[in-house]
């Protein structure tokens, strides 16, 4: 079977992780924590999940004229990403995030965005060639809005899907102009109440904020619910993917790990269902791991994955 061809656009950073019994309340020092540091941002974590699950990966971004900028192309590369339209900035500094988990798996996350906010719209114009070669465009908010909206104009123009992960969440509703060339967007909770005005809480919360956000012009929205599952609507069809019960060790590229699977299957012709499930056992997979990338499975890691969890339910 032919690889997809995945096109993701969006931010490249190096994540500095702290974990440690607990996240420190303000102005608190918390001692005793276990330091990684390994490659981030949620553009370069989302290729490299498409990457590992067997897609075909153009990644579209850029990183400062530094060591971090080196190591991260150097790692792209390994990862077997196309990174022609990988840009280095000069006068911006590669894009860090600096990280905290506690023992549950739960993170805070503070980005020094650096470079990922100097990617421009005539930056973007530049990969249109692979663009619209694509078979499916993911986009973020890590990077300028204005670069977001460009990139989605691109595809839609040829009729290339467009997946929209609308982190870190939006202070309001964004742009219908951009919402229109969207095919997918995948918010989780926090993104979803955010864009729509609806708290969402549980899966009939998730179904109104859904119905809100396709009436803004996307034609399929899925919503991650962490733990709980995702749900997922498409015209007049809709249904919830309950989540999988496993040890989390850290969430921190959950999202990621669930966009480049959703990615993989839809442009594998996956229905929006099947593409979902496949997604949240990746997600799944991904926060047994510490660590953004180092977190991201393999396809074959993925298919032993699921042949734990049918023994365990059969």
């Amino acid at each position: 079977m032919k690889s997809p061809r995945i096109v993701v656009i969006g931010s490249s950073n190096t994540d500095m992780v702290v974990k440690s019994e607990r996240l420190p309340a303000p102005g608190e020092t918390v001692t005793g924590g276990q330091f990684l540091m390994a490659a981030g941002g949620k553009g370069a974590n989302q290729a490299v999940a498409a990457a590992r699950l067997g897609a075909e990966v153009t990644f579209i971004a850029k990183v400062g004229c530094d060591m971090f900028g080196d190591q991260a192309i150097a790692g792209y590369r390994k990862e077997g990403i196309r990174t022609d339209f990988i840009l280095r900035d000069p006068q911006h500094a590669t894009g860090v995030a600096l990280i905290l988990v506690d023992q549950k798996g739960e993170n805070l996350i503070s980005v020094a965005s650096g470079a990922n906010h100097a990617l421009s719209p005539d930056d973007v114009l530049q990969a249109a060639e692979a663009i619209r070669a694509a078979d499916v465009v993911v986009l973020q908010l890590e990077i300028p809005l204005n670069t977001v909206a460009a990139a989605a104009a691109i595809a839609a123009e040829v009729g290339v899907p467009v997946i929209l992960d609308p982190a870190p969440a939006p202070q309001g509703p964004l742009d219908p102009a951009l919402l229109r060339n969207v095919t997918c967007v995948k918010p989780n909770e926090t993104e979803a109440e955010r864009l729509s005005g609806v708290a969402v809480r549980d899966e009939e919360s998730a179904r109104l904020a859904a119905a809100k956000l396709l009436a803004s012009g996307v034609r399929s929205a899925v919503i991650t619910l962490g733990a709980k599952g995702a749900f997922w609507t498409e015209g007049e069809q809709a249904g919830f993917v309950g989540g999988l019960r496993v040890e989390a060790v850290d969430s921190t590229a959950a999202g990621d790990a669930f966009s480049g699977a959703l990615a993989c299957g839809l442009a594998r012709k996956q229905p929006l269902d099947e593409a979902v499930r496949y997604a949240t056992v990746v997600a799944a997979l991904s926060v047994t791991r510490l660590g953004a990338q180092p977190s991201l499975p393999t396809s074959d890691e993925v298919e032993r994955f699921r042949a734990t969890l049918n023994r365990a339910t059969s």
